[in-house]
């Protein structure tokens, strides 16, 4: 497996695992609060990739379930970010969101385990689609 690929993968994981938590997350808390609080977060992640690779950057109420959830989707979504731009700095634009898309499969497979959702035939067989789509379109 080539790197890019690899990245293009971790992407799509944590995209699906952003879903799950938001979703979770959003049960207890306004969905501007935690849009609010979860770009904090998504802040505090880059900020921290910032400073561990040695660039320079100026220092610049809620319940605990839902912040705890929203927390947790932030995060996956910064690890989502941090592997999608190094699989475009490693690959080809259009391979690279063919595998992202995969993160449709995972929101599915994720729902299903961890919300209890049981998905429509149809919308297992599209999520199926999406995912086989995916896969060839990456594979070139």
């Amino acid at each position: 497996m080539m790197r890019w690929q690899a990245y293009a993968l971790g992407s799509a994981f944590f995209a699906g695992l952003t879903a799950i938590f938001g979703k979770l997350g959003v049960t207890s808390i306004d969905p501007d609060v935690a849009t609010l609080l979860r770009t904090g977060v998504i802040l505090l992640l880059t900020f921290s990739i910032v400073l561990a690779r040695g660039a320079r950057w100026p220092e610049g109420g809620l319940g605990l379930r839902g912040a705890a959830f929203i927390t947790l989707s932030a995060l996956c979504t910064g690890l989502s970010w941090v592997f999608y731009y190094r699989a475009l700095r490693d690959g080809p634009a259009s391979r690279v969101a063919a595998l992202d898309k995969l993160s449709v499969a995972f929101v599915l497979a994720l729902a299903v385990l961890f919300l209890g959702e049981r998905p429509s035939p149809r919308t297992a067989a599209g999520c199926l689609l999406v995912a086989a789509g995916s896969w060839l379109a990456a594979r070139g």
